[in-house]
């Protein structure tokens, strides 16, 4: 084999066969933690006009619904990004971006709301969210993390292996 082809597959391995889960969750963790705390510092910024047209959702009055927004926007994505507790961090960004999804296509689109959403409908963006934040659920935070580190830190002062106690993460 020629030097070229045994760079070439090389490099072919290290783009197949190499699998760089934990730095993709940590990508994965940043980027929608960026994306989601801009809505929160945006619903902030513009409180006040904010505050009589923001829907009201379960018997609560639109200055209580924003300001759970703006905490589960700011707090959630934080947690998120930082990765502690993150598991339990994604659980009300769900429920925040399903309340917005289902008061969007309901309430502002009635004549066009679908659960077929597309591109151009504004409820694709919640939408989009809550698939991002049931991955990170179900795919937890990684090793690049606090949760990771305390957890560590947790079972060595127990004496236990991180082996027998973590599943690969």
């Amino acid at each position: 084999m020629t030097k070229l082809t045994q760079s070439l597959t090389r490099l072919y391995l290290r783009f197949s066969g190499f699998s760089y889960t934990n730095m993709a969750r940590l990508f994965m963790r940043l980027f929608v933690g960026v994306m989601f705390i801009q809505f929160g510092i945006s619903q902030l910024v513009h409180y006040n006009e904010l505050c009589s047209t923001f829907p009201s959702m379960l018997g609560l009055s639109h200055q209580a619904c924003l300001n759970i927004m703006i905490v589960i926007e700011l707090v959630c994505s934080t947690l998120i990004m930082i990765g502690f507790l993150t598991r339990f961090a994604t659980i009300p960004a769900v429920l925040a971006m399903a309340a917005a999804a289902f008061y969007i296509a309901n309430d502002l689109l009635p004549e066009t709301a679908s659960w077929g959403i597309t591109a151009n409908q504004p409820a694709y963006i919640p939408i989009m969210f809550i698939g991002i934040f049931l991955f990170i659920l179900l795919a937890g935070p990684g090793k690049i993390s606090i949760d990771y580190f305390l957890s560590i830190y947790i079972i060595s002062r127990q004496g236990r292996d991180e082996k027998e106690e973590l599943e690969e993460v």
